[in-house]
């Protein structure tokens, strides 16, 4: 299956420690070759890269590792295909318009009997079962809030009894968020981790590298990561219980 990176923080901050042990296990220490990709939320905008190919050695994902984008949220992925070919459309995340707001998904996992979703307003452009389940839960969204809501956290409890329904249909571990909160539904594997001060060292599983966050953070700063597997071996990663789901708002958990 294919590997989740996310990220929630109170100030913007760059991944490229998290991005750097992702990405390797993107042909060279995990299975996830067929693409992978990466959304920055900037202020109302957001900037994605995609590469249909392996990213441990894909030369976009080499300059997004080089270049510090600092954003609040960030959603990732690495992809190893099951539904759909290895093609530029079927890479993760996936990204719609909904309510005046970018909302980004990634999914790691197999459904069965997808196509039965209705999408008659949002319509997949690739083949994945995971971007049906997106247009679905998009679809679910503004049926039930044909006006731009208020009460976000009701939102995304609203989205997690989406995403209940779909795990009935497959294994459904998904990151979503529209800029201001990252949420991170479990089906088996998502592991959180918030990082705040007093800060210390890290050193990543995949690749040979430590950073010190004591010299790149400040004392308010609050930085929340969830991954499929932890990418660090030294810090105390949560795991998310299967069925249920966390909910990240710059960086704090809200639910």
């Amino acid at each position: 299956m294919c590997e989740l990176l996310g990220m929630s923080a109170n100030v913007p901050t760059d991944i490229c420690f998290s991005f750097t042990g992702l990405m390797q296990r993107g042909g060279r220490t995990g299975p996830h070759k067929d693409g992978w990709g990466i959304t920055f939320y900037e202020g109302k905008g957001c900037r994605t890269f995609r590469d249909p190919q392996p990213s441990y050695n894909s030369p976009i994902a080499k300059l997004v590792q080089d270049y510090p984008i600092k954003s609040c949220a960030v959603i990732s992925h690495i992809r190893q295909a099951n539904r759909g070919a290895v093609a530029l459309e079927n890479t993760h995340p996936f990204t719609r318009e909904l309510w005046g707001r970018n909302w980004t998904f990634a999914h790691n996992g197999q459904l069965t009997g997808y196509r039965s979703l209705k999408t008659p307003f949002f319509q997949p452009i690739g083949e994945t079962d995971s971007e049906y389940a997106f247009c679905w839960i998009l679809e679910q969204l503004k049926q039930r809030y044909p006006r731009k809501p208020a009460n976000w956290p009701a939102v995304f409890k609203f989205i997690a009894s989406c995403a209940e329904q779909l795990r009935k249909k497959g294994v459904f571990n998904m990151l979503l968020s529209d800029g201001h909160y990252v949420m991170a539904y479990c089906s088996t594997n998502l592991h959180w981790l918030t990082r705040r001060a007093p800060f210390g060292k890290a050193t990543l599983l995949d690749e040979d590298v430590e950073i010190d966050f004591q010299q790149e953070t400040t004392a308010n700063d609050v930085v929340t990561l969830i991954a499929t597997q932890p990418l660090t071996g030294n810090e105390q990663w949560q795991k998310i219980q299967a069925g249920d789901f966390a909910l990240f708002h710059f960086g704090e958990r809200v639910l």
